[in-house]
């Protein structure tokens, strides 16, 4: 019984963490250091960046449970809190923890990433404290923490101005934004119940999926960026590409299908562009 126990508070924290996130905030700041460099910086450094935002952002996603615990009573009840896996101490707890290796892991490498790691920490805070709640400038909060992460990589190596970097860093932060206002319109049902106003609530779930669509188009055009000013090599288009096209083809899917279905095809944009950014570190990595 006390193992069973142990396994479930294990689980609870584990998914709590939410481990794809960070791990894909993390493989942002490696491509930004070596976008910066252009080659791959030591071992010490990769790991160092990767391991810090991977904890800034981890204790910034489990606190956002303890936070969103009313509302994931209805829109995720199988969440760590509602399900009774973890109580809200051990939530804060573990936010605790991870914040103070993050924040000290970003020092050790630079005091600038430390700033920067602050910054990214308590723009966290905030979103899940008060700005989820307010709409797109919560959005805008959540997509900018997420574009940095590549500028992260760079001042990490000392390069933080390489134009590939601030590309990416746009790059990405316009599909999460994408992401969070197409999200905002599968959630309606629980964001009601706390009296959110994100852009669905106040304009409809339809206006919220045509302008996801709309930002979602800008992503894709941003995408030729690093190929018409010559920053990549042209065979870098291929998965970019690959990319692209699912993105398109989520997007003529969502505006007619049920949430569960909707929040799958939303997923599907996430994990390509992970897959996406993989290939290209690959690419890197190979010296391609």
């Amino acid at each position: 019984m006390k193992n069973m126990f142990l396994s479930q508070k294990t689980k609870g924290f584990l998914s709590l963490i939410r481990f794809e996130l960070p791990f894909s905030a993390g493989v942002c700041v490696v491509l930004g250091q070596i976008f910066a460099l252009g080659e791959l910086p030591s071992f010490s450094v990769l790991l160092g960046g990767f391991g810090a935002i991977f904890l800034i952002s981890g204790s910034i996603l489990v606190l956002n449970d303890f936070f969103d615990v009313e509302i994931d009573k209805i829109n995720a009840p199988e969440r760590a809190l509602p399900a009774n896996l973890v109580s809200p101490g051990e939530v804060l707890w573990l936010t605790g923890i991870l914040t103070i290796l993050g924040i000290i892991l970003s020092f050790l490498l630079t005091p600038s990433l430390f700033f920067l790691s602050l910054l990214i920490w308590v723009i966290g805070f905030f979103y899940n404290w008060k700005f989820k709640k307010r709409g797109l400038i919560g959005n805008l909060m959540v997509s900018f923490s997420v574009g940095i992460t590549f500028i992260f990589g760079g001042i990490s190596v000392g390069v933080p101005f390489n134009v590939l970097v601030w590309v990416f860093a746009f790059l990405v932060a316009l599909i999460d934004l994408g992401e969070e206002i197409a999200a905002d319109a599968f959630d309606i049902a629980g964001d009601k119940k706390v009296n959110s106003n994100s852009f669905a609530i106040q304009y409809g779930p339809q206006k919220a999926i045509r302008l996801s669509q709309v930002i979602f188009s800008l992503a894709i055009l941003a995408s030729f960026m690093p190929f018409v000013f010559g920053l990549l090599p042209i065979f870098y288009f291929v998965p970019i590409l690959l990319f692209d096209g699912v993105i398109i083809f989520s997007l003529r899917k969502i505006g007619n299908v049920s949430r569960k279905e909707g929040k799958k095809y939303i997923r599907l944009i996430y994990l390509s562009g992970l897959v996406c950014m993989l290939v290209i570190l690959l690419f890197r990595l190979g010296g391609i």
